[in-house]
């Protein structure tokens, strides 16, 4: 049969057609009155789409650009800061903190779990100038509490950074109101266009900060990128298609909204809770055990491998048969777990199309005579209708009868 290609990881992500047409035909110059007024339109649409008040800087980089911008400006060399980590991206936090110098204190947990306040309270001090984060763990499709986080810091002197890659269009952030320093986003995740592009909201103490941090900046000092942005311009070339990309994306969200972008925002949330809601009670259903059942993220699904087998085995079987790409585990957990994506440009159809794909390549690998396909099917159907109110009470009647428990294969 046709196999069409189609990607499953937590970035990149599936593109958006509108997108894609207006990066092919973005042939403006960068120093032009057409370049400035779509530029400064964009920077306005992010800063909506991210829910704040604080100036938006892009950065023609990976989200890995922003993150060390976010270091290289807010800290200098000796300074303590509090890295929370639990996964492959965690990990990075304190990789780039210590290549700026900074002493570094960690709270760390489990791969597939979350932190404990208690933990986080007993390292920070009145010297921790920063503390850096994940929204949500993509190596291990875990979802951390921001909020929780902040309200630690709410009163010091301490900044809190996060890591809101896969975050920004999977959950709910209330940046001001929670006090969130800066918050990092990219462009191949919930905004549905390729990578290259790095967005981060600043707020006034963090600009404030930057005066006083001495650690080396030359192409990432984002006071440079504020000043040009207030002209319509970025301080060194920009990627003018992804920057046309991003603007048909955010409009795309938008009309989600019925052409309010924060409506949109929500939409945009809920699809991915949806889908994902729609994945884990699949993955149950049929068997499997969840990676990170007590804090799940909505941006992607991580699924343990069944006993004895090797990851890498149902990532290419899904593959070879359906052209279906999605991501195996990172560093220690590859070949224990396999990671599936809601973020960005996902449907239901796509959902249903990946459970049907993924039941097709469990019964190739147990070959059970009883194996009965559309059980993952089922579960998955009924929790969309749980998500959607008109057939919520016909959920409730149907979810009695479940041949399973949540949160139990």
């Amino acid at each position: 049969m046709l196999r069409k290609t189609r990607i499953f990881t937590p970035g990149p992500t599936p593109l958006l057609p509108a997108a894609q047409f207006a990066m092919a035909a973005a042939d403006l110059h960068h120093r032009t009155a057409e370049f400035r007024a779509l530029y400064k339109k964009v920077l306005e649409q992010l800063q909506t789409f991210i829910g704040t008040e604080h100036d938006v800087v892009l950065l023609a980089a990976s989200g890995t650009g922003a993150m060390e911008a976010s270091v290289s400006n807010l800290t200098s060399p000796g300074d303590k800061v509090l890295v929370l980590t639990a996964g492959k991206f965690g990990e990075r936090w304190t990789a780039i903190t210590k290549a700026f110098g900074c002493q570094v204190e960690v709270v760390s947990a489990p791969y597939g779990e979350t932190f404990s306040t208690e933990a986080i309270k007993e390292k920070l001090t009145t010297y921790t100038r920063v503390v850096f984060m994940q929204a949500t763990e993509t190596s291990t499709g875990v979802r951390h509490s921001v909020e929780e986080v902040a309200g630690l810091l709410r009163g010091t002197d301490t900044l809190l950074v996060v890591d809101a890659i896969t975050g920004l269009g999977t959950s709910v952030f209330d940046v001001d109101g929670w006090g969130i320093d800066v918050i990092i986003g990219g462009s191949q995740k919930a905004v549905m266009i390729p990578p290259g592009l790095a967005y981060c909201a600043v707020s006034n103490r963090a600009w404030k900060r930057m005066e006083d941090s001495k650690s080396p900046r030359y192409y990432f000092d984002l006071r440079k990128e504020r000043k040009a942005a207030a002209g319509g311009e970025s301080a060194y070339t920009p990627s003018v298609a992804l920057i046309a990309g991003l603007g048909a994306a955010l409009d795309y969200i938008a009309s989600e909204g019925d052409g309010d972008l924060a409506e949109g925002r929500k939409q945009l949330i809920h699809n991915a809770e949806t889908c994902a809601a729609m994945t884990r009670a699949a993955a149950i259903d049929l068997g499997l055990m969840l990676f990170a059942p007590a804090a799940p993220a909505a941006a992607v699904t991580a699924i343990v491998s069944p006993t004895g087998m090797d990851s890498g085995v149902i990532v290419k079987g899904l593959k070879q048969q359906f052209g279906t790409v999605i991501a195996n585990g990172q560093g220690d957990m590859k070949g224990q777990l396999f990671r599936v994506a809601h973020l960005g440009f996902f449907d239901y159809f796509d959902t249903i199309a990946l459970i049907g794909a993924l039941e097709q390549v469990l019964a190739a690998i147990r070959r059970p005579s009883h194996y009965e396909f559309g059980s993952g099917l089922r579960a998955a159907q009924l929790e969309y209708a749980k998500a959607t109110s008109p057939y919520s009470e016909y959920w409730r009647a149907e979810r009695a009868v479940l041949p399973y428990s949540a949160g139990k294969p």
